[in-house]
């Protein structure tokens, strides 16, 4: 790690002009949550593998900026060398940089992997003592990064329309529809899930996210789509070519844009006027003249494709696919909810096995009954590890029609290792499990009709005390605040900014909260975190309202570091609600639980849940028997028939 800051800090200072700080982002060319191998440039250069945070690297100094789901794992991962900036707690990265270092200070940053919002904002902070962000000509990572792993090759797949439910053709359509409604020639899209949603593509270029690495320009009369074509075979191409999209190299979109911006882009390409457009031929010419901006995301179109444009002649807000993508289809919702079924059926085989092993060979009372484990003599190879497990969870997964791999890295966790939000097991380090400490797996799987995010919290022992009330009591229940938000009715124009405080009322209550938002969209065999909505106590949750026919997970959790954690998380879709009333004539909405899997009753206080919530519970087990029973093998439909049974407090 020292040799790395040692050769950038060499490259900062023979930099014209020299560098006295330089920004090192998480995310690639597209702003993606989750990167490629070949992006991975802040953690090569810091060791912390979180998916989100950013490094700073000045002349003497190293920082890493992080969200709250990571303090624990960054605190952990990172050597001597970097300092933790906790975001909401410390000052922001901008913030830092104004205050610390020299007036007129010079900051580098690749301009390929920052956002438009983000720069801006930063270049606005900066002014205030005139430093400036300066756009490297070169990923300075690129140049020390000896060993850097290559670009990815994979193929171009066409996502079939019996998955997809649209046809490329109504979505262009749609699209170009609002081009003209917003006086646009042309949209830059660079989200890599948007761009395989609107040309119903996949890929595999992202581990866990089915997407290609690729830009996309659609104007009113024509279409593109960048990508190494090195990936789109023959009969790709002429699906692709059939809906009205010309294939270009992944690298020309940075001269296409500027012709884009000079209104050259059109002339430039062979394809009809109007082809799968709203623009028929003689009325192009006139749209054309009176739409003359082009639309770019901010918080997604990367810096330097912005450059390239006149600030005169720009649309920047929201790319229209983004809510266009979160508002799912009849046929991806069926999709989602029949992935969700063979994926809760793979949860509960998992279970079963998992209860089975560790009362073989811990000797464990199991997930039925209490009771401390016993000390048995066993081998090494029948150890069980968080990642032998969670590879165990795959392999159930596996089997299930559709499969094509995990959504994210399974989080398995045992005791201490679960009060670490996102933690991901690694097998040199991973822990064994114990049958007296908790066991917490977040995990979810790509199937080619829907993306999968389930969590369970479980015990094979004996629960404490504690344990138990930090589960569902009063004081800190994660059951009855997941219960709470999966039940609400509420108002059309409600965001989830609104609705984050159901989950986090019984644990505010005792001055107790959890570091992360209490759900996130989900995509169809897309991302598994997907926007524009969220809920959660961010500000940006205030940004879009729920809407029927959004996917939106419901998660909340508690977690004592060093000890344990706790969190549940079903997936929801949002439908219509049928009121008495309708107040305001709004309309109303709730929340179709899709998630199918038992909660442990045994790390459940019976007695302290209300009439209300007891029946909640009882009747979503009865639905996951019947819904799972066609799924199941003697064995195990008799574990989930004693699982799932009806209580009483």
């Amino acid at each position: 790690m020292a040799e790395i800051l040692s050769a950038l800090r060499s490259l900062m200072a023979s930099h014209s002009p020299p560098l006295h700080a330089l920004i090192v982002p998480s995310e690639d060319y597209h702003q993606s949550e989750y990167v490629s191998d070949r992006d991975k440039r802040r953690e090569f250069v810091s060791g912390f593998t979180g998916s989100a945070g950013l490094a700073l690297i000045t002349k003497d100094e190293a920082r890493l900026w992080t969200d709250g789901r990571y303090f624990l794992q960054a605190m952990q991962q990172l050597s001597d060398q970097w300092q933790l900036m906790r975001i909401g707690e410390d000052p922001s990265v901008d913030s830092w940089i104004s205050d610390n270092l020299p007036r007129e200070a010079a900051i580098g940053v690749d301009p390929w992997c920052v956002s438009v919002d983000t720069a801006q904002r930063w270049e606005r902070a900066f002014a205030k003592n005139h430093q400036k962000l300066i756009q490297t000509s070169s990923n300075l990572v690129d140049e020390v990064w000896k060993n850097q792993p290559p670009a990815e090759t994979n193929p171009v797949i066409v996502h079939p329309l019996e998955f997809a439910g649209r046809s490329v053709a109504e979505k262009l359509k749609d699209l170009r529809e609002k081009l003209a409604i917003e006086k646009a020639c042309g949209i830059i899209i660079t989200a890599l899930d948007e761009v395989a949603w609107l040309y119903n593509i996949r890929g595999s270029d992202v581990s866990y996210c089915p997407v290609v690495h690729a830009f996309a320009i659609v104007t009113l009369n024509s279409a593109f789509l960048y990508v190494d074509k090195r990936k789109v075979s023959s009969k790709v191409s002429s699906s692709i070519q059939e809906n009205g999209i010309e294939v270009r190299e992944y690298s020309t979109v940075s001269s296409d844009v500027a012709l884009l911006a000079s209104n050259q882009l059109d002339k430039d390409t062979g394809l009809s006027s109007g082809q799968n457009g709203v623009c028929e031929s003689g009325t192009c010419e006139a749209e054309e003249k009176n739409n003359d901006l082009i639309w770019v995301d901010p918080a997604s179109c990367c810096y330097a494709l912005f450059s390239k444009l006149d600030a005169k002649k720009m649309l920047q807000q929201q790319s229209p696919l983004a809510l266009a993508k979160a508002l799912k289809n009849p046929v991806e919702l069926d999709g989602l909810r029949n992935a969700h079924i063979r994926d809760g059926a793979a949860v509960v085989q998992y279970l079963v096995w998992l209860d089975k092993q560790m009362q073989e060979i811990y000797g464990a009372s199991g997930y039925f009954l209490e009771g401390k484990g016993r000390s048995k003599k066993r081998s090494e190879t029948m150890k069980l590890t968080e990642v032998t497990a969670s590879d165990k969870l795959e392999g159930f997964r596996a089997t299930k029609e559709h499969f094509r791999g995990l959504s994210f890295p399974t989080i398995s966790s045992v005791g201490p290792n679960a009060a670490v939000i996102h933690y991901s097991p690694q097998p040199e380090t991973c822990a064994e499990l114990d049958p007296d400490s908790i066991y917490l797996f977040d995990s979810g799987a790509q199937y080619l009709d829907g993306t999968t995010d389930i969590t369970r919290t479980v015990h094979f022992g004996k629960p404490s005390e504690h344990e138990k009330a930090c589960y569902t009591s009063d004081s800190t229940q994660v059951l009855k605040g997941h219960i709470a938000l999966g039940n609400a009715c509420f108002p059309n124009g409600t965001n989830g900014h609104a609705l984050d405080i159901l989950a986090r009322i019984p644990l505010w209550r005792y001055g107790l909260d959890y570091r992360h938002g209490t759900g996130h969209g989900i995509g169809s065999y897309l991302n598994v975190h997907e926007g524009p909505h969220l809920i959660s106590f961010r500000p940006q949750a205030r940004n879009v309202p729920l809407q029927a026919s959004m996917t939106v997970t419901d998660e909340p959790g508690y977690y004592e570091d060093g000890t344990f954690g706790i969190r549940l998380e079903n997936v929801l879709v949002i439908k219509e609600a049928d009121t008495e009333f309708n107040f305001g004539d709004k309309g109303y909405l709730s929340f179709e639980h899709i998630t199918w899997a038992p909660y442990q009753i045994k790390l459940i206080d019976l007695s302290l849940l209300t009439p209300e919530e007891i029946e909640w519970l009882n009747t979503y087990h009865s639905k996951c028997r019947e819904i799972l029973a066609p799924s199941m093998d003697k064995n195990e439909l008799d574990w989930l028939k004693k699982a799932t049974e009806p209580v009483s407090a």
